[in-house]
């Protein structure tokens, strides 16, 4: 499954608030060591009220039609965007590895930036939250949120606050969307020195493993690795471990927790993140189609409850 270094593409949405700044130190805290990521920067300038047609005005005919205090707002948002670069290239990320891009808003916001995800093929796609309630974010919603409705082909990472730890938390099950979880981080963070994955299961909270075909396995992985990795009575532990030493992740950054206690599964995975001082969370995301029923799913409610930590989301 290995081959040579491999570029990866990082889409940063980015405001120019102090969660950028958390942003940027998360970004530097992961990619510092790793030479083959590239961060391209994107921030859009909100337009109130725009006329229709907007989508089809260039650039310089929707300048025409700004208000002052849009464009006093684009004017600081360009500045703030030149601050993130420099800050990147401060705390070790080289300049040659960052790109950046302000745009003025023809769409909504989310879709804006998915837009921008689906054309450039960018492998993630961070944005922070904007520090509302989860109460706000659940009666009104918001950017986040609304991007992670709508992206279900794109991997999606939510920072919410400052985070130091290079620890990343992965909870398995043997299913399909857990494995395309682990080959996610498993690409991003080939050949990492730096960070350290705990494999975590609970007996209790993932009894029922989600029905899963052998051809989706197949077409993903090749019949040969999965008939080798897949079918081990170990396999819940070793497939994961296994696909991240392909993209030659240590063995030694690499350890797993089995535990029997929980209830629910995402009070379970956030209170393990917490009392090992996790940084970040990576889970992968039941289909868009499957019914979540009253309580929303599993990675639904972690987004809302978490606080001061990353989710990676995948699927």
């Amino acid at each position: 499954m290995r081959g040579g270094p491999v570029e990866r593409k990082i889409l940063v949405a980015i405001d120019g608030s102090i969660y950028t700044t958390n942003t940027i130190h998360y970004l530097s805290r992961i990619f510092a060591d790793i030479p083959e990521a590239r961060l391209h920067l994107l921030s859009i300038v909100p337009v109130p009220n725009p006329p229709a047609g907007t989508e089809w005005l260039g650039e310089l005919e929707l300048m025409n039609i700004l208000s002052p205090a849009t464009l006093k707002k684009l004017r600081t948002t360009k500045s703030a965007m030149e601050s993130a670069v420099r800050k990147l290239t401060n705390q070790g990320i080289a300049g040659d590895r960052i790109t950046s891009e302000v745009k003025l808003q023809r769409q909504p916001v989310a879709d804006e930036i998915l837009h921008e995800a689906r054309q450039g093929m960018y492998d993630a796609l961070i944005i922070g939250r904007r520090g509302i309630s989860k109460l706000e974010e659940i009666v009104v919603g918001s950017t986040s949120s609304d991007i992670l409705d709508k992206a279900h082909d794109i991997p999606i990472w939510i920072l919410d606050g400052k985070i130091e730890s290079r620890r990343f938390l992965v909870p398995v099950d043997g299913s399909f969307n857990c494995l395309l979880a682990v080959d996610h981080l498993a690409h991003i963070l080939q050949d990492s020195s730096h960070c350290r994955i705990t494999l975590f299961h609970s007996s209790a909270m993932f009894a029922n493993v989600y029905e899963t075909y052998s051809h989706e396995f197949y077409q993903r992985w090749g019949q040969e690795w999965c008939e080798t990795h897949l079918g081990r009575p170990d396999s819940l532990f070793h497939a994961p471990k296994q696909m991240l030493m392909d993209r030659g992740m240590p063995e030694d950054q690499i350890s797993w927790l089995h535990t029997f206690k929980g209830f629910d599964p995402s009070r379970q995975i956030l209170r393990q993140a917490i009392i090992d001082e996790y940084g970040t969370i990576v889970i992968g995301r039941r289909s868009k189609d499957t019914n979540k029923g009253l309580f929303r799913g599993v990675t639904d409610r972690l987004v809302l409850m978490s606080e001061n930590v990353a989710i990676w989301i995948v699927g």
